[in-house]
């Protein structure tokens, strides 16, 4: 025990200012989209653009390619939001066997995809990863997440959390201390969001 709290301590002291910078970033989004805030957009774009150059900079590139989908997902909420679109919400419910079906084929086939675009990208440009199944296994089970949530089914808490478990070893491994932290306190969240999302769906259900 003594032995991982040392490396821990170690692995913080060597943090760079930009890891702390995109961290505080990404807690600063969680905390303005816990109030609606529209703050919480330029906040996560540039916490994310930070993360892709930091995950870039120590070869996990499906993680990279997974924070430009964030930005791009992000620019599009911040227009959706000034545009004031009086749309009535999306309801929660949980998944049809389809869409178990389709979440199952996002993580497996898309695991496929990443490790093989991993595997095979020129290392003429890039510096091949040695951790190509576990950087694909986070995006893809993350991908099926984002895909469940924008359905806003209650599943969707149950892939992104697939991911954010494998994440934490992942990024400490990578020597991504605070990054790995922030995915605890995601993972965290993404409990509480889990129950409180069944808490709503109990009581529409029951037409409070």
């Amino acid at each position: 025990m003594n032995h991982w709290l040392q490396l821990f301590v170690e692995q913080i002291k060597e943090t760079t200012w930009l890891q702390w910078l995109a961290v505080a970033l990404g807690v600063t989004e969680v905390l303005l989209a816990r109030v609606n805030n529209i703050w919480l957009y330029p906040a996560g774009i540039l916490g994310t653009a930070i993360s892709i150059y930091l995950l870039m900079d120590v070869h996990l590139y499906a993680e990279s390619v997974l924070n430009g989908y964030y930005v791009v997902m992000s620019v599009y909420g911040w227009i959706y939001w000034v545009k004031k679109r009086n749309e009535p919400p999306v309801k929660i419910t949980y998944s049809t066997k389809n869409e178990w079906i389709i979440s199952l084929a996002i993580s497996i086939v898309g695991w496929v995809v990443f490790y093989y675009m991993i595997k095979n990208l020129p290392a003429k440009y890039f510096t091949p990863s040695n951790v190509p199944g576990w950087d694909a296994l986070v995006s893809s089970t993350a991908w099926a997440g984002m895909w469940l949530l924008a359905r806003r089914k209650m599943e969707n808490w149950i892939f992104l959390n697939i991911s954010n478990f494998f994440a934490v070893p992942l990024l400490f491994y990578k020597k991504l201390p605070m990054f790995g932290m922030l995915t605890i306190f995601l993972f965290i969240v993404a409990i509480w969001g889990y129950f409180e999302w069944r808490r709503k769906l109990k009581a529409t259900s029951k037409g409070y």
